[in-house]
């Protein structure tokens, strides 16, 4: 029996239509910062998202914690400028007893003093995503971590096909779905809107809207929004520093001032002030498959 088996997840019967899912402990909840949770397609760029944005809100002088939450363990990686081990790989190393560890075996301070985390994933087929992300915010809590921070992001993998997955809405109080101006992106943030919309049923967790990335167009984007009732509050284009920042292993912050790198940061950081002013909890209706095939001219 490996530890996770030993420390299995509670479950709750019903969260969301029906559903079996990872509850989040009582004594995990997250106090006092603002929690956003960011989602999206498989390599639509919520990595590079998550970072620019902690970034952003780094330089409005917040205390920020970003929270990697894909085996990859990537998502700090401009952030710090390397691979950082993951919770769960350090808990493995002591056995799973996490009163041995401290609070530098797996946080890193990265750019602007953004605190990184890199939760990582269970071996594949062998335990759930949501037992990875409740050890770390035990990890945090025990440590005192999260009584210094104002605004904590979850990077979350791809896109939400389990309760596993979907963890960390029960700690965030917004949502965030980055897509892109293609038929893929939006099908993905079609199925993560029906997610959050179970989630809000027993948690605080409310949709924020949507980040359109590396899209010079939005026409598609706005379409669908325009249609279930959601809004895009962002829009990333398509440019080529964001990628050269990411082989740089570097923030958009620390590159050097082009004419796209400015606008970008711009956004950024117009993006963190609304989102720290507070943003309506939106309610949007996901579309049934056959409905948004037809909608965005696909037979």
């Amino acid at each position: 029996m490996s530890p996770l088996d030993r420390n299995p997840p509670s479950l709750r019967g019903q969260d969301g239509e029906g559903s079996v899912q990872v509850h989040q402990d009582a004594d995990a909840k997250i106090e006092g910062a603002k929690v956003f949770s960011v989602y999206g397609k498989g390599g639509i760029g919520k990595s590079t998202t998550s970072s620019n944005l902690s970034a952003a809100f780094s330089k409005l002088g917040k205390r920020v914690l970003q929270i990697g939450c894909d085996p990859k363990h990537d998502s700090t990686f401009t952030l710090t400028g390397h691979l950082q081990p993951t919770v769960i790989d350090i808990l493995k190393e002591v056995d799973f007893h996490p009163e041995e560890l401290r609070p530098e075996d797996f946080v890193t301070t990265g750019y602007n003093g953004v605190m990184c985390v890199e939760a990582g994933g269970p071996p594949a087929g062998t335990g759930c995503g949501g037992y990875v992300v409740g050890q770390t915010v035990k990890l945090l809590k025990q440590h005192h971590l999260l009584e210094e921070t104002d605004v904590v992001i979850f990077d979350v993998l791809g896109d939400v096909v389990c309760g596993g997955f979907a963890a960390p809405l029960q700690h965030a109080d917004r949502a965030l779905i980055v897509t892109a101006n293609d038929f893929d992106s939006i099908y993905a943030m079609n199925r993560i809107i029906a997610a959050v919309q179970a989630k809000s049923n027993n948690y605080k967790v409310r949709l924020a809207g949507c980040i359109a990335n590396r899209s010079r167009e939005t026409n598609e984007v706005d379409r669908y929004c325009d249609t279930v009732g959601f809004n895009r509050i962002a829009h990333m284009p398509d440019v080529d520093a964001i990628r050269r920042s990411r082989l740089k292993k570097k923030t958009l912050f620390e590159m050097d001032d082009e004419e796209d790198i400015v606008r970008c940061r711009a956004e950024y950081v117009r993006l963190a002030q609304l989102l720290l002013d507070g943003t309506e909890g939106m309610a949007p209706a996901p579309m049934e498959d056959r409905d948004i095939f037809e909608l965005l001219g696909f037979d």
